[in-house]
């Protein structure tokens, strides 16, 4: 089932999300339902909090890029309970969307690694180091989880010539192909 995607203003995008149990109900129909609504809005990467559920689950398919990025081949994962625990390696910059944020793109300045736990759909614990391309879009989704969005990572100049944009997100003005959920 394609879900509404919440947008700028909504409050849940700036919750920090709670860790969930196996016992979550019907947690494969959820994580099945993020990633056809993920699809349906051609994103790469989609958080529960984008769909209105403070819970740290994220969904990413990079497979939909692997033409440019062979080694993301058939790469469709959810990540349960997800924790960055270091960000290291050199800040990369490159633009970043938010299927949250309709019509802004920006560049971002990310570490090129990461240390990350998670549990996977049958709750296997995890712990891995991450880099390159997949350690920026986990760091795009998973700072969702902590309430972030990657307009926090702006300048001051930037977040300035951007508040136009954000302010009609704010007035339920969202131009998009997809579902959306504003705060009007």
């Amino acid at each position: 089932m394609i879900l509404p995607i919440y947008v700028y203003g909504q409050p849940v995008l700036r919750k920090v999300a709670e860790d969930i149990t196996p016992e979550y109900p019907q947690l494969k129909e959820l994580i099945a339902n993020m990633f056809e609504t993920m699809d349906h809005a051609e994103g790469v990467g989609l958080a529960a909090p984008q769909i209105g559920l403070p819970i740290r689950v994220v969904v990413i398919n990079l497979d939909v890029i692997s033409d440019d990025y062979p080694e993301y081949k058939g790469f469709r994962k959810a990540f349960i309970n997800p924790h960055i625990l270091e960000v290291s390696g050199e800040l990369v910059s490159m633009d970043e969307g938010c299927l949250s944020l309709p019509g802004i793109h920006e560049s971002v300045k990310r570490g090129d690694k990461i240390h990350v736990t998670y549990l996977d759909e049958d709750f296997t614990p995890h712990d891995e180091e991450v880099e390159g391309f997949l350690a920026r879009v986990m760091q795009h989704e998973f700072d969702h989880l902590e309430g972030q969005m990657f307009i926090d990572h702006l300048s001051p100049l930037r977040k300035q010539m951007i508040k136009g944009k954000l302010n009609a997100m704010l007035k339920g003005k969202a131009h998009c192909t997809y579902k959306v959920k504003t705060v009007r």
